[in-house]
């Protein structure tokens, strides 16, 4: 009994949990947003109305109405309402959630109970479609329109696309699905050869957006297939000119259509186009084209009375055609060098290919003579190559020869070169400028004679000399003060530019400069080595970097050293100077030095070297020798000296007799007699008696 007794407050708690839960669904609490979708950042109002009677539980006591935005609590009033209900108001100023839930609590026991919920939601009205177009599918003759969508609009948005016909109410003509921006009206919905009204609608909660209105007869947006190139030939008689046929795709026989014809060469950088040719008359004529060269070409075509909003046909396949040959024209721009020889004069003839315009076709050669070509004569020829250049030895009076080029079609007219000397008028002021990375603008001053043209060269600088034929160009402006050089220009590298003035009757001597196209630091820096060194100094000296790892002008060399004790010190160098000679330093120290390269465009250090000063200087150190071989050689003398003069000798190493060898030495006593020991009274003065002498002889070899 006492455990049942225990479990019924719980039980009913449960039960009235269970009441209020259900009496909220079944109307115990009515909850109430106005609006319950707003544009994001707007205010949102909310009522909550409690009936007593329908929350089981309630019916005794004060009901508190509390409200939660999701998770987070929120505050709002209270008042008593009509009918014994219970009403509380809430205000949210400024909603900046895109979808929450509001939920009405009421307190009981403690503890919150919700009994009524509401969703609110907040986005944007829906953003106009932008870009709407459409073409007509010739197979099923459906109508594919596709647009941009808008910003999003955070909500639930419907999108379909809309036509009206010139009678008819507007319709939905397809909505797309999966979030996609196309989609197709069925052919049932199109009145073709009519004009139609088409956009795009955009709804959701906050409002309708629609699109620009396209006004179109749907067969001039149809989408034809491309036609197909038959044959493209040159006219005869006219051989810049040639003529193409083609045939309409299927389908399209009984439409008046409006064709295009794009072709290009290889080397150029656009596509020609031609327009305004009658699709059905299948065959046209075209001019200007360059003699002996491929040409790919490409057509498309649309309905000839369809509106600007028309979609062409997509690009036939192209088709190739190379044009008919014929003899180069024009004169060949050429520069040469002659040298006398042994009655001779050795002759370097350079000249330019001719440009495609004036090729006419595929150059098969070029021919060198002494005399122009007439009627039924060929002058010999002296050189006869495929190449743009030709070494070649004449008679020394020779002044001129004659050059031309030759394909499949003919030989050009010969171009007059005469070997004029270079003893003319020189140009001042020449200078070269960066014009790119693989470009050099060259600049001079005008001379006063008149100039009929100017020729430039320029060699690549190398450790190994080269010779590059293809490195020059002429300037036919003999006004010109500039020019640009292109070919076989690298960045990095270092360029001899000639320029040499063109008279009447001569050449002028040549002036030269030197330039980069573009400049960055150094490879790498020389290397230190050490010259000599002292107590207080040292003479570093390094090799010149080569050219090819200069990669612009050097503008200095700095040489950095230092120590543990003392800071970093710099100076900088000429760069026409290959050594230096580092003053001031301690003895007997050691030092870190090393040596940066600089250009206009950045630095490069080297590797460190490491030195250790002496603590003598060389002339310190001779002093100190030659005294120390003066003191030798006076003590070398002096013993010398001791050594010859007896007298001295005798005043400092006088002669001692050996004992030894005394007669007293040699004698000993047969018998040495007893003779009684007599002893002295004390105090009686008397000599000394002795008894006995014994001679004690050494051995041989100790003292």
């Amino acid at each position: 009994m006492a455990r049942r007794g225990a479990g019924t407050p719980f039980l009913r708690q449960l039960s009235l949990l269970l009441l209020l839960h259900l009496g909220g669904t079944l109307g115990c609490a009515s909850v109430t947003v106005s609006p319950p979708v707003v544009p994001l950042g707007s205010t949102v109002t909310a009522s909550c109305t409690i009936q007593r009677e329908l929350c089981h539980g309630l019916e005794q006591g004060k009901v508190r109405i509390s409200w939660m935005l999701d998770n987070k609590l929120v505050a709002g009033s209270q008042r008593q309402g009509p009918g014994g209900t219970e009403v509380s108001n809430l205000t949210l100023p400024r909603f900046n959630h895109m979808q929450a839930r509001l939920f009405c609590c009421v307190e009981w026991n403690g503890t919150k109970q919700r009994v009524g919920m509401a969703e609110i939601r907040a986005g944007y009205p829906p953003a106009k479609p932008l870009n709407l177009t459409c073409a007509l599918n010739l197979s099923d003759y459906g109508l594919t329109c596709q647009w941009q969508q808008g910003a999003n609009s955070h909500l639930p948005t419907s999108v379909a696309l809309k036509c009206m016909g010139s009678r008819a109410q507007a319709v939905t003509g397809c909505t797309p699905r999966g979030g996609h921006s196309h989609c197709t009206v069925p052919r049932r919905l199109l009145q073709l050869y009519r004009q139609m009204e088409i956009w795009v609608s955009a709804t959701n909660a906050l409002g309708t957006a629609e699109s620009e209105h396209l006004c179109i007869d749907p067969m001039d947006v149809a989408k034809l297939d491309p036609p197909t190139l038959q044959s493209i030939q040159s006219i005869p008689f006219q051989t810049d000119c040639i003529a193409l046929a083609w045939d309409v795709a299927w389908g399209t026989e009984h439409m008046e259509l409006q064709c295009e014809l794009r072709y290009r060469a290889p080397e150029d950088p656009a596509w020609a186009l031609v327009t305004g040719i009658i699709g059905q008359a299948g065959t046209a004529q075209r001019c200007g084209f360059l003699f002996g060269t491929q040409y790919r070409f490409q057509m498309r075509c649309r309905r000839s009375s369809a509106s600007a909003l028309a979609s062409w046909s997509e690009w036939s396949p192209g088709r190739n055609y190379t044009t008919h040959e014929k003899a180069p024209t024009g004169k060949l721009d050429a520069w040469w060098g002659a040298q006398p020889a042994g009655g001779r004069l050795e002759v370097q003839l350079r000249w330019k290919a001719p440009r495609q315009r004036e090729a006419n076709g595929r150059v098969l050669g070029y021919r060198v003579t002494l005399s122009p070509r007439r009627r039924g004569r060929d002058p010999p020829t002296i050189c006869n190559t495929t190449h743009t250049q030709c070494n070649f030895s004449v008679p020394a009076a020779t002044g001129r020869v004659y050059l031309s080029a030759y394909n499949a079609a003919g030989e050009s007219a010969p171009t007059e070169v005469i070997l004029l000397e270079r003893t003319g008028q020189p140009l001042a002021g020449l200078r070269a400028v960066p014009g790119g990375e693989r470009s050099l603008w060259v600049h001079w001053q005008a001379p006063l004679a008149p100039v009929t043209a100017y020729v430039l060269e320029w060699q690549r600088v190398a450790a190994e000399p080269g010779h590059c034929s293809a490195c020059w160009q002429m300037e036919r402006d003999g006004a010109a003060t500039t020019a640009l050089i292109q070919d076989g220009i690298e960045p990095f590298q270092r360029y001899n530019i000639s320029l040499y003035p063109i008279y009447e009757g001569t050449v002028g001597v040549p002036v030269y400069t030197t330039a980069y196209s573009q400049q960055k630091a150094p490879s790498h820096a020389p290397k230190l080595h050490l010259k000599r060194i002292s107590k207080s100094a040292a003479e570093l000296c390094w090799e010149p970097l080569p050219v090819e790892v200069q990669n612009g002008f050097i503008t200095s060399y700095t040489i950095f050293w230092a120590s543990s004790i003392t800071n970093v010190a710099s100076a900088t160098v000429n760069p026409s100077l290959s050594s230096f000679a580092i003053q001031g330093l301690k003895p007997s120290t050691l030092y870190k030095v090393h040596i940066m390269a600089s250009t206009a465009a950045g630095s490069t250090n080297g590797t460190s070297l490491t030195l250790v000063t002496s603590v003598l200087d060389d002339s310190e150190i001779q002093f100190l020798f030659l005294s120390l071989g003066l003191v030798f050689v006076g003590l070398m003398v002096l013993l010398i000296c001791f050594q010859k003069n007896e007298r001295m000798k005798e005043q400092l190493w006088p002669s001692v007799p050996d004992p030894a060898n005394s007669s007293l030495g040699k004698w000993v006593p047969a018998a040495v007699p007893q003779e009684p020991f007599q002893v002295l009274a004390a105090r009686e003065p008397g000599p000394a008696a002795i008894s006995t002498v014994t001679v004690l002889e050494g051995e041989p070899g100790k003292q």
